[in-house]
Formats: structure tokens, C-alpha cells, sequence
């Protein structure tokens, strides 16, 4: 009875704390503007499937890919393990799937340790990549620190994870032979593991060792859980709703601004101006911070797995330059928890200075602390960019780094009237005769001639 009140106690206590930093994210994430999402549902969903439960393109590095697939898709079919966990631990039984699914049972618990080994295997194998074989873009200046961290620490988890598997599936082999515990089948691994490892044990030391490996996948998945939400293998939740908002047009495709096509349209006598247009107070166009970035820029910020394909790809990063396109999504996205938790903190004093009066409580609308992505991504980088999205094509969740550079540099450009001075001569004559070129002769002259 203890056991049953305790794990119901941290399981309460994990999810609410859970839903407390989930619920984060997504107010932060609802900090950029909304845009509707339009096109073919059914081909949305069919890239969930081929993108984001397929791996469709983490095979383009098909060894890596394999890895990754091992551990993928032992995270998929432990669930139902951990399923049963939670029924054992509140109802107060013993693998209560048993009975019910028979040989079924022995099957499914089989594949879960194969798969486990696999990954277990894949997770040493990633940490070399990590820190023996330093792969160069596991080595960029963006990975030092915590990102480098974080990506040791998971894999850690993943083998604990795998070893409290091992442990609890071991000694119940063990029992089940000597007819101390209801027999389930003989599984893969455990049935010559677990007598190899736990014979020479007596059966109040199997037992204690069964349940040391139960408590401890479950508190593995209770702290990786809450692990998340600080870690880039959010991934594991965010990659399917990411996949299905990513661009059904043509990655090279730019956006026009409905701003700037209106000013246009006007200039040109296309339209007349309304009431509202004042030539002389000119909206902001671009990004200036993750308030003018749409949600989905957000949220691609958040998927963002770290795994340098975008940065590897980057013909701008190759030939040496400062671009990082991971570097660039990590930036967003530390600037967005940066926002999120100022807002949360109600301070005042990030209240912009003529929105103070009437004791005002601070809000998005109204919120100013002097920084912006400015502060943390440089002219150097988002000039670099040759908007040639091997970024995008890379990334085996479909995020869009171009999008975000693209609209750092409109605001530069048109809003704060900034920009390399190697482009003035063309916005200089694009402005004198609509031409990239500096021409003496009216570009439409040939159409008279």
C-alpha cells in the first residue's frame, strides 16, 4: 500500500510539474504572431508520416540515421511498457498485461529488449561520435557549454533507462524458473541475461533487484520527462506539429510584404491611398524580435535538435564564415525563454517607458527591456546568408532557418536603414532606374526598339 501512495504521489508530482513547463513553452511560443495555416491537409499529414514518424530524412546520413532509428523506435515500443508501469504501480499487480495478452505478451516485451540492446549499443556509439570522434559539427562554437551537456546527459539517460529494463525483465527470468513468480514466456534477451547476471542470487535479492529496476525506469521517464522542456530533445514531442506547419510551397520562395506591396502599388498609382495611409509614419517591416517572428518561427526555434545538419550544409559556414544556421534557431529560441521569463516576473521595469503611466501591469503588448535578437545575432551572420536553403532541405524536421534571417535583414534594411555598404549601389539604382544595375538609359528602352 506505501508503494502504491508513493508512486501515485511522484507521478502527481512529475506532471504537474510537467504541465507547469509545457504550458511555458507554449505561452511563449504564442509571444510571435499568428499566421493561418493554409494548403493541402493531406499532404501535411502525409510528411508527419514520412518526416516526422518515418525519419524520412534522417537517412540521407543513412549510419547515423540507422543509430538514431534504433533508439527512435525503442522509445516508441517501450511505451507500452511503461503503460503497464503505471497500472502495476496504482493498482498494486505485477506485469498485469500478462495474462490478458498471453504469447502476445512474451512477444511484445521480447522486441522491446532487442530494441533496447540496439539502442543501448547506438547510445555509446553517439557518445563517441560526441567526444572521441569530435564529428566537426558537434564542435562548432554554438555547441560549447551546456548544448555539449545536454547532449551527453540524455544519452546517459537513455542508458540508464535501458539497464532498469534489463534489470527488471533479468530478475524476474530468474524467478520465473524457479517458480517464485507467474511465468510469462521466455523473453529475447533477459532469458539467458538474467540468469547469467542474477543466478548466483538468492530470491529476496532478485526481488529487491526486480524492483530497483522497475523504480528506476519509472523515475527515468518521470525525470526525463521533465528533462524535456529544458532540453533540445523537446524534438521528441514538437517534431510532429512542426513537420505538419512547415511550408508546402517552395523552400525558395520569399515572402512578399503586404506593407511594402501596398506602398508600392500606391507609388505606382495602382491604388489610391485610403485614410489610412500615411506616407510620412511608415510601419516597421521585418523582425526585430520574436514578437514580429510568426509562431511557427517559434516553434521551429524550439524543435530545433541541435544536430548541425543545417550548419554542416551551409555553403556560407563550409567557406568559413561567422553563419551558423543552428546557431541562428538556438538564438531564438534562448532569446524567447529570455522574454517568457521576464514576463512571468511582472517586473515593471520592463514596461517600455511611454507605455508606464496608470500602473499599467506588463504585458507582451507593452514589454521593452532595450535588448532584441540584434543583441545575440550579428549583421556578420544574417548577411552571410545566400538564401539557398540547403539549410532547410537538411534539417530532418523541416525547420526553416531562412525565414528568421530573411526577416532580421528586412528590418535592418528597411527599418533601420542599415545594411552592407557593398549593397548600396544596387538599392541606389533600383530606387533611380528599378534596375539591380547602374544604367544612364531608361530600362524599358529596349521594348522600343
Amino acid at each position: 500500500m506505501i508503494s502504491r501512495i508513493i508512486f501515485a504521489l511522484v507521478t502527481l508530482a512529475a506532471f504537474g510539474l510537467a504541465y507547469k513547463q509545457y504550458r511555458r513553452i507554449w505561452r511563449t511560443i504564442k509571444l510571435g504572431k499568428f499566421v493561418a495555416v493554409t494548403g493541402d491537409k493531406g499532404r501535411r499529414w502525409r510528411n508527419v508520416a514520412l518526416i516526422a514518424f518515418g525519419q524520412k530524412k534522417m537517412f540521407k546520413k543513412w549510419i547515423p540515421g540507422l543509430f538514431h532509428f534504433f533508439i527512435y523506435s525503442a522509445f516508441l515500443i517501450t511505451q507500452i511498457e511503461l503503460l503497464e508501469t503505471f497500472v502495476d504501480g496504482l493498482a498494486g499487480t505485477h506485469r498485469a498485461f500478462a495474462g490478458a495478452l498471453g504469447g502476445f505478451y512474451t512477444f511484445v516485451i521480447s522486441l522491446i529488449e532487442i530494441l533496447s540492446v540496439l539502442a543501448f549499443v547506438a547510445t555509446f556509439v553517439f557518445l563517441a561520435r560526441r567526444n572521441l570522434l569530435k564529428v566537426p559539427r558537434f564542435q562548432k562554437p554554438e555547441m560549447n557549454g551546456w548544448p555539449k551537456l545536454d547532449g551527453n546527459i540524455i544519452l546517459y539517460l537513455e542508458a540508464i533507462l535501458v539497464i532498469g529494463i534489463m534489470m527488471m525483465n533479468g530478475a524476474d527470468m530468474v524467478l520465473q524458473a524457479r517458480g517464485a513468480a507467474h511465468h510469462t514466456g521466455h523473453f529475447a534477451v533477459t532469458s539467458w541475461l538474467g540468469p547469467m547476471l542474477f543466478g548466483g542470487l538468492s530470491n529476496p535479492a532478485l526481488e529487491v533487484v526486480g524492483r530497483t529496476g522497475w523504480w528506476l525506469h519509472f523515475l527515468v521517464v518521470m525525470g526525463f520527462l521533465n528533462y524535456l522542456p529544458i532540453s533540445k530533445h523537446l524534438h521528441i514531442f514538437l517534431a510532429f506539429p512542426n513537420v505538419y506547419f512547415s511550408r508546402l510551397v517552395p523552400k525558395g520562395k520569399i515572402y512578399n510584404m503586404p506593407e511594402v506591396t501596398r506602398e508600392v502599388k500606391i507609388m505606382l498609382g495602382q491604388i489610391q491611398p485610403g485614410p489610412d495611409d500615411n506616407m510620412d509614419d511608415l510601419p516597421e517591416f521585418g523582425a526585430k524580435d520574436i514578437f514580429q517572428l510568426t509562431r511557427i518561427n517559434l516553434l521551429n526555434a524550439f524543435t530545433c535538435t541541435e544536430c548541425g545538419r543545417c550548419t554542416a550544409s551551409c555553403p556560407a559556414n563550409i567557406t568559413g564564415k561567422k553563419l551558423s544556421p543552428r546557431k541562428i534557431m538556438m538564438d531564438v529560441r534562448d532569446r524567447a525563454e529570455e522574454v517568457g521569463r521576464k514576463l512571468e516576473s511582472n517586473n515593471p521595469d520592463f514596461i517600455a517607458p511611454d507605455k508606464r503611466a496608470g500602473g499599467v501591469r506588463l504585458s507582451p503588448e507593452n514589454f521593452d527591456d532595450g535588448a532584441s535578437l540584434f543583441d545575440r545575432i550579428s549583421a556578420e551572420e544574417i548577411y552571410a546568408c545566400t538564401t539557398c536553403n540547403a539549410c532547410v532541405e537538411a534539417c530532418p524536421v523541416n525547420i526553416n532557418p531562412v525565414e528568421i534571417i530573411v526577416a532580421l535583414r528586412r528590418y535592418d534594411i528597411l527599418t533601420r536603414s542599415q545594411g552592407p555598404s557593398d549593397w548600396l549601389p544596387m538599392f541606389n539604382a533600383i530606387e533611380n532606374s528599378g534596375a539591380v544595375w547602374q544604367m544612364n538609359v531608361d530600362r524599358e528602352n529596349w521594348i522600343k526598339s
